[in-house]
Protein backbone atom coordinates (compact mmCIF):
# COMPACT_ATOMS: atom_id res chain seq x y z
CA UNK A 1 0.00 0.00 0.00
CA UNK A 2 0.95 3.43 -1.01
CA UNK A 3 1.62 6.06 2.43
CA UNK A 4 0.68 9.65 0.89
CA UNK A 5 2.93 12.25 2.47
CA UNK A 6 1.27 14.63 4.41
CA UNK A 7 0.44 18.30 3.13
CA UNK A 8 0.80 16.89 -0.68
CA UNK A 9 -1.87 16.80 -3.36
CA UNK A 10 -3.11 13.83 -3.13
CA UNK A 11 -3.00 13.51 0.83
CA UNK A 12 -4.92 16.76 1.14
CA UNK A 13 -7.13 15.47 -1.98
CA UNK A 14 -9.05 12.44 0.26
CA UNK A 15 -11.44 15.09 1.76
CA UNK A 16 -13.49 16.87 -0.34
CA UNK A 17 -16.22 19.58 0.57
CA UNK A 18 -18.74 21.62 -0.90
CA UNK A 19 -17.99 25.92 -0.23
CA UNK A 20 -19.69 27.26 2.32
CA UNK A 21 -20.74 30.16 1.33
CA UNK A 22 -18.85 30.98 -1.65
CA UNK A 23 -19.06 34.28 -2.37
CA UNK A 24 -18.25 35.92 0.99
CA UNK A 25 -15.43 38.31 0.34
CA UNK A 26 -12.24 37.03 2.24
CA UNK A 27 -8.97 38.65 3.05
CA UNK A 28 -5.97 36.04 4.33
CA UNK A 29 -4.02 38.18 6.02
CA UNK A 30 -1.54 35.67 6.93
CA UNK A 31 0.86 33.15 4.24
CA UNK A 32 4.09 32.46 3.34
CA UNK A 33 6.03 31.77 0.09
CA UNK A 34 9.19 29.84 0.05
CA UNK A 35 11.20 27.12 -2.46
CA UNK A 36 12.25 23.67 -1.00
CA UNK A 37 10.53 23.29 2.12
CA UNK A 38 8.42 20.94 3.78
CA UNK A 39 9.55 18.74 0.29
CA UNK A 40 7.95 21.24 -1.75
CA UNK A 41 8.05 25.26 -3.20
CA UNK A 42 5.38 26.77 -2.48
CA UNK A 43 5.13 30.21 -4.46
CA UNK A 44 2.45 31.99 -6.45
CA UNK A 45 1.29 29.02 -8.75
CA UNK A 46 1.31 26.86 -5.30
CA UNK A 47 -0.81 30.07 -3.31
CA UNK A 48 -3.52 30.32 -6.09
CA UNK A 49 -4.13 26.62 -6.46
CA UNK A 50 -4.83 27.10 -2.75
CA UNK A 51 -6.76 30.49 -2.77
CA UNK A 52 -8.42 29.10 -6.25
CA UNK A 53 -9.94 26.17 -4.49
CA UNK A 54 -12.97 27.39 -4.01
CA UNK A 55 -13.89 30.41 -1.33
CA UNK A 56 -13.75 34.06 -2.61
CA UNK A 57 -10.13 35.11 -1.43
CA UNK A 58 -9.45 38.61 -3.60
CA UNK A 59 -6.70 39.83 -1.15
CA UNK A 60 -3.67 37.74 0.95
CA UNK A 61 -0.91 39.32 3.31
CA UNK A 62 2.39 37.64 2.62
CA UNK A 63 4.41 37.21 6.61
CA UNK A 64 7.88 36.81 6.38
CA UNK A 65 9.56 33.76 6.73
CA UNK A 66 13.51 33.52 6.13
CA UNK A 67 13.36 32.87 2.79
CA UNK A 68 14.90 34.85 -0.11
CA UNK A 69 17.52 37.09 1.90
CA UNK A 70 20.35 38.07 0.49
CA UNK A 71 23.59 35.70 0.71
CA UNK A 72 26.38 38.95 0.99
CA UNK A 73 26.02 42.04 2.87
CA UNK A 74 25.66 43.15 6.02
CA UNK A 75 23.92 40.93 8.05
CA UNK A 76 21.16 43.50 9.44
CA UNK A 77 20.29 43.95 5.37
CA UNK A 78 19.73 40.71 4.47
CA UNK A 79 16.28 40.08 4.93
CA UNK A 80 15.40 43.07 2.43
CA UNK A 81 16.00 40.22 -0.28
CA UNK A 82 13.06 38.79 0.87
CA UNK A 83 10.97 42.08 -0.04
CA UNK A 84 12.62 42.26 -3.13
CA UNK A 85 11.64 38.96 -4.18
CA UNK A 86 7.71 39.11 -2.92
CA UNK A 87 7.31 42.17 -4.45
CA UNK A 88 7.74 40.82 -8.05
CA UNK A 89 5.06 37.99 -6.82
CA UNK A 90 2.79 40.96 -5.87
CA UNK A 91 3.18 43.05 -9.01
CA UNK A 92 2.63 39.84 -11.12
CA UNK A 93 -1.12 38.90 -9.06
CA UNK A 94 -2.16 42.50 -9.38
CA UNK A 95 -2.21 42.01 -13.17
CA UNK A 96 -4.11 38.41 -12.70
CA UNK A 97 -8.05 39.53 -12.18
CA UNK A 98 -8.84 35.94 -11.18
CA UNK A 99 -6.49 35.19 -8.79
CA UNK A 100 -5.94 36.51 -5.44
CA UNK A 101 -3.67 39.27 -5.05
CA UNK A 102 -0.81 39.63 -2.64
CA UNK A 103 -1.96 42.90 -1.48
CA UNK A 104 0.80 43.83 1.23
CA UNK A 105 3.93 42.56 3.20
CA UNK A 106 5.34 41.70 6.61
CA UNK A 107 9.12 41.79 6.29
CA UNK A 108 11.00 40.97 9.02
CA UNK A 109 13.82 43.49 10.75
CA UNK A 110 16.03 42.74 14.00
CA UNK A 111 14.08 45.59 16.30
CA UNK A 112 17.35 45.32 18.43
CA UNK A 113 18.36 47.53 16.21
CA UNK A 114 17.35 50.52 17.97
CA UNK A 115 19.50 50.13 20.72
CA UNK A 116 22.54 50.05 18.98
CA UNK A 117 21.92 52.15 16.51
CA UNK A 118 18.74 53.79 15.56
CA UNK A 119 19.95 54.48 12.00
CA UNK A 120 20.40 50.97 11.14
CA UNK A 121 17.06 50.30 12.01
CA UNK A 122 15.50 53.47 10.04
CA UNK A 123 17.81 52.01 7.16
CA UNK A 124 16.31 48.86 7.10
CA UNK A 125 13.21 49.82 7.45
CA UNK A 126 13.81 52.76 4.47
CA UNK A 127 14.82 49.52 2.13
CA UNK A 128 12.07 47.48 2.99
CA UNK A 129 9.78 50.41 2.71
CA UNK A 130 12.07 51.29 -0.82
CA UNK A 131 11.36 47.48 -2.25
CA UNK A 132 8.40 46.72 -0.86
CA UNK A 133 6.95 49.83 -3.66
CA UNK A 134 4.54 50.99 -1.00
CA UNK A 135 3.56 47.79 0.17
CA UNK A 136 5.55 47.45 3.24
CA UNK A 137 2.76 47.37 6.11
CA UNK A 138 4.38 45.72 9.03
CA UNK A 139 7.31 44.07 10.61
CA UNK A 140 7.12 40.21 12.19
CA UNK A 141 10.31 39.88 14.48
CA UNK A 142 9.59 36.60 16.55
CA UNK A 143 9.90 36.31 20.05
CA UNK A 144 9.25 31.96 20.05
CA UNK A 145 11.59 30.05 22.01
CA UNK A 146 11.41 26.43 24.28
CA UNK A 147 13.32 25.02 26.28
CA UNK A 148 13.40 21.78 24.15
CA UNK A 149 13.38 23.02 20.59
CA UNK A 150 14.56 19.54 19.92
CA UNK A 151 10.74 17.88 20.46
CA UNK A 152 9.43 20.66 17.72
CA UNK A 153 8.58 20.34 14.48
CA UNK A 154 9.20 24.00 13.77
CA UNK A 155 11.63 25.52 16.42
CA UNK A 156 11.77 29.39 17.43
CA UNK A 157 15.12 30.55 17.53
CA UNK A 158 14.92 33.97 19.90
CA UNK A 159 16.94 34.66 22.07
CA UNK A 160 15.98 34.58 25.88
CA UNK A 161 13.87 37.56 27.45
CA UNK A 162 13.65 38.65 23.65
CA UNK A 163 10.22 40.52 24.87
CA UNK A 164 12.20 42.08 27.89
CA UNK A 165 14.72 43.85 26.43
CA UNK A 166 14.82 47.54 26.22
CA UNK A 167 16.38 48.11 22.72
CA UNK A 168 13.93 45.51 21.89
CA UNK A 169 11.10 47.71 22.43
CA UNK A 170 12.41 50.99 21.80
CA UNK A 171 12.28 48.86 18.47
CA UNK A 172 8.69 48.46 18.46
CA UNK A 173 7.88 52.16 19.85
CA UNK A 174 9.86 52.83 16.31
CA UNK A 175 7.34 51.05 14.14
CA UNK A 176 4.31 53.12 15.63
CA UNK A 177 6.04 56.64 14.66
CA UNK A 178 6.28 54.80 10.89
CA UNK A 179 2.95 53.71 11.12
CA UNK A 180 3.79 50.04 10.87
CA UNK A 181 2.67 47.11 12.42
CA UNK A 182 3.95 44.77 14.63
CA UNK A 183 3.49 40.87 14.35
CA UNK A 184 4.67 38.60 16.74
CA UNK A 185 5.47 34.57 17.04
CA UNK A 186 5.93 32.92 20.78
CA UNK A 187 4.39 29.59 22.40
CA UNK A 188 1.70 29.76 24.28
CA UNK A 189 4.12 29.62 27.59
CA UNK A 190 5.41 33.43 27.10
CA UNK A 191 1.81 34.89 26.86
CA UNK A 192 2.30 36.71 29.47
CA UNK A 193 5.77 37.94 28.26
CA UNK A 194 4.29 39.47 25.72
CA UNK A 195 1.26 40.41 27.62
CA UNK A 196 3.19 42.87 29.99
CA UNK A 197 5.60 43.81 26.22
CA UNK A 198 1.67 45.05 24.84
CA UNK A 199 0.80 46.89 28.42
CA UNK A 200 4.95 49.03 28.18
CA UNK A 201 4.56 50.13 23.92
CA UNK A 202 1.14 50.85 24.02
CA UNK A 203 1.45 53.17 21.49
CA UNK A 204 2.08 50.07 18.36
CA UNK A 205 -0.27 48.03 17.23
CA UNK A 206 0.52 44.71 17.60
CA UNK A 207 -0.85 41.22 15.95
CA UNK A 208 -0.81 38.17 18.09
CA UNK A 209 -0.18 35.25 15.88
CA UNK A 210 -1.80 31.99 16.17
CA UNK A 211 -3.48 32.34 19.24
CA UNK A 212 0.20 32.40 20.66
CA UNK A 213 0.51 29.26 20.15
CA UNK A 214 -0.80 26.21 22.32
CA UNK A 215 1.87 23.58 22.22
CA UNK A 216 0.98 19.91 22.39
CA UNK A 217 4.29 17.76 21.80
CA UNK A 218 7.06 16.66 23.63
CA UNK A 219 6.99 17.91 27.33
CA UNK A 220 3.71 19.02 26.38
CA UNK A 221 2.00 16.21 25.22
CA UNK A 222 -1.28 14.96 27.25
CA UNK A 223 -1.36 18.53 29.00
CA UNK A 224 -3.87 20.09 26.32
CA UNK A 225 -6.20 20.35 29.21
CA UNK A 226 -4.22 22.05 32.04
CA UNK A 227 -2.57 24.27 28.96
CA UNK A 228 -6.15 25.40 27.54
CA UNK A 229 -7.35 26.49 31.39
CA UNK A 230 -4.05 28.34 31.58
CA UNK A 231 -4.09 29.88 28.01
CA UNK A 232 -7.80 30.81 28.33
CA UNK A 233 -7.38 33.41 31.31
CA UNK A 234 -4.30 35.05 29.27
CA UNK A 235 -5.97 35.57 25.99
CA UNK A 236 -8.66 37.20 28.08
CA UNK A 237 -5.83 39.16 30.01
CA UNK A 238 -4.11 40.37 26.60
CA UNK A 239 -7.40 40.92 24.83
CA UNK A 240 -7.89 44.03 27.40
CA UNK A 241 -4.79 45.85 25.42
CA UNK A 242 -6.45 47.76 23.28
CA UNK A 243 -3.39 47.95 21.02
CA UNK A 244 -3.34 43.94 20.18
CA UNK A 245 -5.36 42.08 17.65
CA UNK A 246 -5.64 38.40 17.19
CA UNK A 247 -5.08 36.31 13.90
CA UNK A 248 -7.31 32.80 14.03
CA UNK A 249 -5.67 30.35 12.99
CA UNK A 250 -2.17 28.64 12.93
CA UNK A 251 -3.65 25.75 14.90
CA UNK A 252 -3.14 23.07 12.97
CA UNK A 253 0.80 23.07 12.85
CA UNK A 254 2.31 19.67 13.80
CA UNK A 255 3.65 21.52 17.08
CA UNK A 256 0.33 21.96 18.03
CA UNK A 257 -0.14 18.19 18.65
CA UNK A 258 -3.27 17.26 17.02
CA UNK A 259 -1.15 14.70 14.61
CA UNK A 260 -2.97 14.81 11.89
CA UNK A 261 0.19 15.34 9.39
CA UNK A 262 0.71 11.85 10.72
CA UNK A 263 -2.50 10.16 9.69
CA UNK A 264 -4.09 8.55 6.51
CA UNK A 265 -6.06 11.70 5.97
CA UNK A 266 -6.24 15.00 7.11
CA UNK A 267 -9.26 16.14 8.96
CA UNK A 268 -12.98 17.35 7.75
CA UNK A 269 -14.43 20.88 8.73
CA UNK A 270 -16.27 19.04 11.20
CA UNK A 271 -13.27 17.25 12.89
CA UNK A 272 -11.43 19.97 13.22
CA UNK A 273 -13.85 22.21 14.23
CA UNK A 274 -14.68 19.26 16.92
CA UNK A 275 -10.52 19.51 17.97
CA UNK A 276 -10.52 23.38 18.02
CA UNK A 277 -13.44 25.53 17.91
CA UNK A 278 -12.92 26.39 21.63
CA UNK A 279 -9.74 28.33 20.99
CA UNK A 280 -11.38 30.18 18.47
CA UNK A 281 -14.43 30.73 20.36
CA UNK A 282 -13.07 32.05 23.57
CA UNK A 283 -10.61 34.51 21.52
CA UNK A 284 -13.55 36.09 19.38
CA UNK A 285 -15.42 36.82 23.13
CA UNK A 286 -12.54 38.27 24.15
CA UNK A 287 -11.31 40.55 21.97
CA UNK A 288 -14.56 40.83 19.56
CA UNK A 289 -15.14 40.19 15.93
CA UNK A 290 -13.67 43.90 15.32
CA UNK A 291 -9.98 43.12 16.80
CA UNK A 292 -10.15 39.45 15.15
CA UNK A 293 -9.23 38.22 11.59
CA UNK A 294 -9.06 34.37 10.24
CA UNK A 295 -5.80 33.58 8.70
CA UNK A 296 -4.28 30.11 6.93
CA UNK A 297 -1.18 30.66 8.06
CA UNK A 298 -0.42 28.54 4.62
CA UNK A 299 1.61 26.51 3.24
CA UNK A 300 2.17 25.49 7.10
CA UNK A 301 -1.28 24.36 8.18
CA UNK A 302 -1.13 22.44 4.57
CA UNK A 303 0.81 19.80 6.60
CA UNK A 304 -2.17 19.00 8.62
CA UNK A 305 -5.50 20.03 6.34
CA UNK A 306 -6.96 21.29 2.77
CA UNK A 307 -7.14 25.18 1.97
CA UNK A 308 -11.26 25.00 0.97
CA UNK A 309 -11.82 22.63 4.28
CA UNK A 310 -10.07 24.80 7.12
CA UNK A 311 -12.21 28.10 5.35
CA UNK A 312 -15.22 25.92 5.22
CA UNK A 313 -14.77 25.13 9.33
CA UNK A 314 -14.25 28.96 9.89
CA UNK A 315 -17.49 29.74 7.83
CA UNK A 316 -19.45 27.08 10.03
CA UNK A 317 -18.18 28.04 13.03
CA UNK A 318 -19.37 31.49 12.63
CA UNK A 319 -22.38 30.41 11.12
CA UNK A 320 -24.84 32.74 13.79
CA UNK A 321 -23.17 35.13 13.54
CA UNK A 322 -24.07 38.74 12.09
CA UNK A 323 -23.48 39.62 8.47
CA UNK A 324 -21.20 42.47 10.07
CA UNK A 325 -19.28 39.98 12.53
CA UNK A 326 -18.77 37.86 9.78
CA UNK A 327 -17.39 40.70 7.52
CA UNK A 328 -15.06 41.79 10.66
CA UNK A 329 -13.77 38.42 10.44
CA UNK A 330 -13.46 37.54 7.09
CA UNK A 331 -12.35 40.95 5.70
CA UNK A 332 -12.72 43.92 7.55
CA UNK A 333 -10.20 43.47 10.51
CA UNK A 334 -7.80 42.44 8.25
CA UNK A 335 -7.94 45.30 5.77
CA UNK A 336 -8.21 47.84 8.66
CA UNK A 337 -5.43 46.40 10.24
CA UNK A 338 -2.89 46.08 7.48
CA UNK A 339 -3.92 49.23 4.96
CA UNK A 340 -5.57 46.97 2.69
CA UNK A 341 -7.85 49.21 1.24
CA UNK A 342 -8.21 49.75 -2.87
Amino acid sequence: MVVLEAGSDEWLAHVKEDIIDPERLIIDPHHHLWKKRFGRNYLLPELWSDTGSGHNIVKTLFVECMAFYYREGLDYLRPVGETEYIIDCCKQSALDPNNATVAGIIAHADLRLAGESEEKLREVIHLHTVKSEGLLRGIRHSGARDLYPQDLFIPGNAPLNLYGEESFRKGLSFLAGHGLTYDTWHYHHQNLDFLNLARNVPETTMVLDHFGTPLGVGTYRNRKDEIFHKWKQEISDIARCENVYAKLGGLAMPDNGFDWHKAKQPPSSDQFLKAQEKYYMHTIECFGPERCMFESNFPVDRLSISYHVLWNAFKKMTADFSENEKHALFYGTAEKVYSLQP
